[in-house]
């Protein structure tokens, strides 16, 4: 049955296989443009200063203890599942205020992964632009938020919470899209997208 959206907040506490609707979003701020970034302004990822390059843009800094965050077993058999309306250009835009929420909330950004169905989130796009090794090399760090393409999530490591920007392509590659990133989902799944198109694939999925 379609979903009756409610308040838009992410919570942890159920567990399985469920969908819990979230709605009421305020409309996003634009995501930055890359600008120069300064040699005092390290990448995320690498320590000390470096050579000046463009700031990734939608990343926002996030502060960590200094050590990797390694992705933490929760429940991975029975992730709880919320859907976020939003139609297949405002879906990158609710992604990053899930980010958001989850991080204020406390979750370290080590246990975020964000994959898109369509086009590649910014962040990813410029941080492959300087080459697939140093991209899966932030990848490997697992100290920070990543973002990568539905394509490749057989590559990705499990993380606590999985983030599907619904942004592009349909049938086949969203539900292939769901299904990976329901099996490296720990505690909860997230899907950012037009909830009919959802729930008809979780549903054929379930």
């Amino acid at each position: 049955m379609p979903l009756i959206p409610e308040e838009p907040q992410i919570h942890e506490s159920v567990q399985g296989p469920r969908v819990t609707p979230a709605a009421g979003r305020t409309a996003s701020t634009p995501r930055p443009v890359p600008g120069p970034r300064s040699a005092a302004m390290p990448r995320p990822g690498r320590p000390g200063p470096g050579p000046a390059r463009p700031a990734p843009p939608a990343q926002r800094p996030h502060s960590t203890s200094g050590q990797p965050q390694e992705a933490r077993p929760e429940n991975r058999s029975a992730p709880q599942i919320q859907l976020i309306p939003a139609s297949a250009a405002g879906a990158l835009d609710a992604a990053d205020e899930a980010v958001d929420l989850l991080l204020d909330s406390g979750r370290a950004p080590g246990d975020i992964l964000v994959l898109t169905t369509g086009e590649q989130h910014p962040w990813a796009a410029h941080e492959l632009s300087f080459g697939e090794a140093a991209y899966w090399a932030q990848h490997e760090a697992g100290d920070d938020v990543f973002y990568a393409g539905a394509a490749v999530t057989e590559r990705v490591k499990p993380r606590p919470v999985v983030i599907v920007a619904v942004n592009g392509d349909g049938g086949d590659a969203v539900a292939g899209a769901l299904s990976g990133a329901r099996e490296r989902s720990g505690a909860l799944l997230i899907v950012c997208g037009d909830p009919q198109t959802i729930n008809t694939v979780l549903g054929a999925d379930a």
